[in-house]
Parts: structure tokens; sequence; C-alpha cells
């Protein structure tokens, strides 16, 4: 594993990680592939946006198609057509957060029903292991307990010790060749817990860690500050992973606060609800106001959908349930979520993330979208 820190600023940190299929500038926004693709894109497409790095998730590629019919197929990178580095996420996020499908969680794995047939399922560290080494994946995740906001202090206690103990057993487990492994801190925010969670899983042989069970209902404070202390008690040396956060506010405040990855559906879940991401913050495109709007979704983008398309086309497609509009949407969102942390890294290697931040969050808190448009 290579990981290398290239500039800094404050916290903020700027660097390069090489995996077995190319190299992760950070920071960097990970566009999720939940079952091996990021929806309505071509891998080719989410490339040109410039993505280094897609993520994919193991509990849903175990159940459909298999992993076993994966490796037959060459890997996830084979079977997907995206030749970049893959990220696969453990599944731990999912069986916790489908918690009525739980059947048992003790020491030694966790019990569920598959939520394609209700079969029981059991899985173990060890068999997520073997299930991300069958995949072939650049990074796999640890298996974890992520519990929601709101639990007891006792659940977090349990979810912070098992989660260690499962992180002991899968950091010796097999892996596939040039496959990193990432481990994962748990313990909410409650610091005396996040901090054991921290001080055990770097302990462990792992390649680069992740701060878990943040971003699930807590408040946007508690979360920052959680991470304001947590992330640089995580090494230097390795890369730094929050799991599960897209939103323009949220990445930059980590990133300044040392968080170097990061990923979430609300890019492309939020284009598939007909609403574009701006750096004046949500436009909804099914409203009525943009039918006659001849402007692209962003003036100051070159994204596919705003080279080619007005808000009126885009919202015609949306309101009549045309692919295209959630493709030209999706495009346009991962692009200006991929790009929010470009500018951030550039803005780092010259000392002005400061600058950049704060003009950033300035616009988005004013919120000052154009005047609908009027013809003269």
């Amino acid at each position: 594993m290579s990981f290398v820190v290239e500039a800094t600023d404050g916290a903020a940190r700027a660097g390069v990680l090489h995996t077995a299929h190319g190299t992760i500038r950070t920071p960097a926004f990970m566009p999720v592939g939940t079952k091996g693709t990021v929806k309505t894109l071509l891998p080719e497409e989410v490339r040109a946006l410039g993505a280094d790095v897609i993520l994919g998730n193991a509990y849903h590629l175990h159940f459909r198609p298999g992993e076993d019919v994966v490796a037959g197929l060459g890997g996830l990178h084979a079977f997907t057509g995206w030749s970049g580095p893959i990220l696969t996420d453990s599944g731990g996020f999912q069986v916790f957060s489908l918690r009525d499908t739980l059947a048992q969680v003790d020491d030694e794995g966790v019990t569920f029903r598959s939520i394609y047939d209700g079969a029981l399922e059991h899985l173990t560290p060890e068999r997520v292991a073997e299930i991300q080494l069958r995949l072939g994946s650049d990074i796999a995740m640890c298996l974890d307990i992520c519990p929601p906001a709101g639990v007891s202090r006792r659940e977090h206690e349990d979810a912070v010790r098992r989660t260690q103990l499962w992180a002991e057993r899968q950091a010796g487990a097999p892996r596939a060749p040039g496959q990193l492994r990432f481990g994962i801190a748990q313990g909410g925010t409650d610091p005396e817990l996040r901090a054991r969670s921290i001080e055990g899983i770097v302990t462990l042989p792992f390649d680069g860690f992740a701060l878990g069970g943040l971003a699930v209902g807590e408040s946007r404070a508690e979360m920052l500050e959680t991470v304001g202390w947590a992330a640089p008690a995580l090494p230097a040396d390795r890369p730094r992973y929050f799991m599960g956060l897209g939103d323009a506010e949220g990445i930059l405040e980590v990133i300044a606060r040392g968080i170097d990855m990061f990923d979430c559906v609300l890019p492309t879940r939020t284009a598939r609800t007909g609403s574009a991401l701006t750096s004046r913050g949500r436009l909804n495109l099914r409203n009525a106001r943009f039918a006659r709007d001849p402007r692209p979704l962003e003036d100051s983008c070159e994204c596919p959908a705003c080279r080619g398309f007005s808000r009126a086309f885009i919202r015609h497609l949306v309101n009549q349930n045309e692919l295209l509009g959630l493709r030209l949407l999706t495009l346009h969102n991962l692009w200006f979520t991929v790009r929010l942390t470009v500018g951030a890294r550039d803005a780092i290697a010259c000392g002005a993330f400061e600058r950049y931040r704060t003009n950033v969050l300035a616009t988005l808190a004013a919120g000052r979208e154009e005047e609908p448009w009027h013809p003269n």
C-alpha cells in the first residue's frame, strides 16, 4: 500500500492512494455503484466526470449475481467494465440498517434474512473477507456494526466491542492479490466510546481507516464535532474515510477536519427524484417555473447536461419519465460533486482551502437563485 500526503492546509490533506487498478487522488468522492453500476451511466462516462474510484456493495453483489459468478467472469473489473479502483463495502451497514431482517447477532457473526428472498444468511468476518476476495475489489471494508443515532450506550458499547473483535479476525483473513483492507471505528458521537474504538482499530495492520456510525441521524453539529477530533486521531500516513456523506457542505467540512475519502448515494438518488445540485442549492426540475427556461442547469457548469440541454427540456424529460432526463441529472450531479472535491484538492495544494471552503459555503447558504426566466 502506498499513500502519500502531497499537501496540507490546516487539517485538510491532498494525497494520492495507489491501488492495484490505478491511483485515487484525494480528497476523493466515490460515486456509488451498489450493484456494480452507477445507475444510468456507462463506466467511461463516470470516468469522464473525474471520478477515480467507485463503490460497490458486497451485500447486494453477494446475493445477486453472487461472488462466484463474478469471480468466474474475471472479477468485478471485468464483469462491470470499470477498469479503475473499486471499493467494496462489507454489507454491515445494510444488515444493521435493515434491522427488521436481523435474526441474531453474537460474537461469531450476524444472522439475517435476505431482502431478496427472505432466506436466512450468516455472515462472519471471515465470510465477508472471502466474498470480497472473490469479487476482487481494490479496497475491502471490514464487517462492522453500525447502530443508528439514538440507541442506548450499551448498544454502542456492544457495537464497538464486536466491531473490534471482528476486525481482529478479518485482519488476518486471506485477501485478493493487491487488495487493500480498511478497518472501521464505531462509537457514535460518544467521545469515550469513539476514542476506545479508534485506539483499538489502529493497532491492527490495516491499509486505511474509516469513521463509521456517523451521518446516521445525529445532528450535523454533533457529527462535525466528532470528526474534528476523531479524524486526526487516525494514523496520518493512512487514508481516512468517512462513510456515507455526499452533500456539498458536509464534504467540505469533513475535508477541513482531515478526511480523505467519502461516498454517498445522494447525488445519484437526488437526480432520480428530478432535482439538480448546484452551487446555489437544489433545483427541483418538476417545478412549473422551469417549463420555458432556456438556461442550463448552471451557467458555469461544463457537464454534458449543461453543455447541450436546457432546464426546460430536462424538466420535460423528467415529467414524462424519460430515461434521458435521469441520465442528464445524474451526469450533472456527479460532475458537481466530483468537481467540488477536485476544487478542494487544488485549493489545498496552493494553500487556499479555507478561502475556497468559505466561498462555496457562503454561496450555498445565501441560496441566491436567479430570477425566474422571462422572455424579453
